[in-house]
C-alpha cells in the first residue's frame, strides 16, 4: 500500500516541475493522495538536530521573512523578487543577469493529521522516482535532516538539458512546502551551489 501510494504521489508531484504553470495544482493532487496513506507506516528518521544556516556569505544573502505566510529564509541579495503567480509559486527570486537562475517557494494546504514530510515516503524512495519524472535526470544526492524539530528532505538533480536543481520538501502546520533552486548548466551550478545550499539550509516554515 505504501509503495503504491508513494508512486502515485510522485506522478502528481513531479508534474509541477515539468510544467511550471501546474505546480500548485500538482501539489494539491499530491496532498489528496497523502490523505489516503496508511497512518501506521513506520519511517526511520534522523534523530540529531542540524542547525539552521545563518551565514550571509559576506552580503550575498539577506534575511527575508513573510509574516502572513509564516516563513523565513536567507534570500539572494539584489535578485528580483516576484510574489504569488497563481498556480506556479508563492514567492520567486530571479537573478538580474541570468533570469533562468531562479529560486521558487511554493506551498499547499494539507490535513492537520499529516504532520511530517515522512508521510510521502522515505527520502530513499522519493529521490529516484523524482529523478525519473524529470526526463530521467540524474539524482546526484538525497538527504534528510531535522532542524528545530521539523523534518526536511533535500534532493539534488542533474537534468538532461543541463539544468541543475536543488529541491527541498517539508511539511509543517498543515502546509506542504517546496523550495527549488535552479542553475541553467553545470558551469553555473559550480558557481551557485554554495549559495543555493545556504538558501535551502536557511528555510524555516515558521517565524520563530
Amino acid at each position: 500500500m505504501l509503495r503504491f501510494t508513494t508512486f502515485t504521489l510522485l506522478l502528481a508531484f513531479t508534474t509541477a516541475w515539468t510544467t511550471p504553470a501546474s505546480r500548485r495544482e500538482a501539489l494539491q493532487h499530491m496532498t489528496t493522495a497523502v490523505i489516503a496513506t496508511s497512518s501506521s507506516a513506520a519511517f526511520a528518521l534522523p534523530t540529531e538536530e542540524t542547525p539552521r544556516v545563518v551565514t550571509r556569505m559576506g552580503g550575498l544573502l539577506e534575511p527575508y521573512q513573510d509574516g502572513p505566510r509564516g516563513f523565513r529564509l536567507l534570500a539572494p541579495s539584489g535578485w528580483n523578487k516576484f510574489d504569488g503567480e497563481v498556480g506556479a509559486y508563492d514567492v520567486k527570486w530571479q537573478d538580474l543577469v541570468d533570469p533562468l537562475e531562479q529560486i521558487k517557494l511554493s506551498s499547499t494546504p494539507v490535513k492537520s493529521s499529516i504532520e511530517s514530510v515522512a508521510a510521502l515516503g522515505t527520502v530513499e524512495e522519493l529521490g529516484p522516482k523524482l529523478a525519473a519524472k524529470r526526463n530521467q535526470a540524474t539524482l546526484v544526492q538525497a538527504s534528510e535532516r531535522i532542524t528545530d524539530g521539523i523534518l526536511f528532505y533535500t534532493f539534488e538533480f542533474a537534468l538532461p538539458d543541463q539544468t541543475h536543481q536543488l529541491l527541498l520538501l517539508t511539511i509543517h502546520k498543515s502546509k506542504l512546502w517546496s523550495l527549488d533552486a535552479n542553475a541553467r548548466n553545470e558551469g553555473r551550478w559550480k558557481k551557485r551551489s554554495e549559495l543555493y545550499a545556504n538558501v535551502v539550509g536557511s528555510f524555516m516554515p515558521k517565524l520563530t
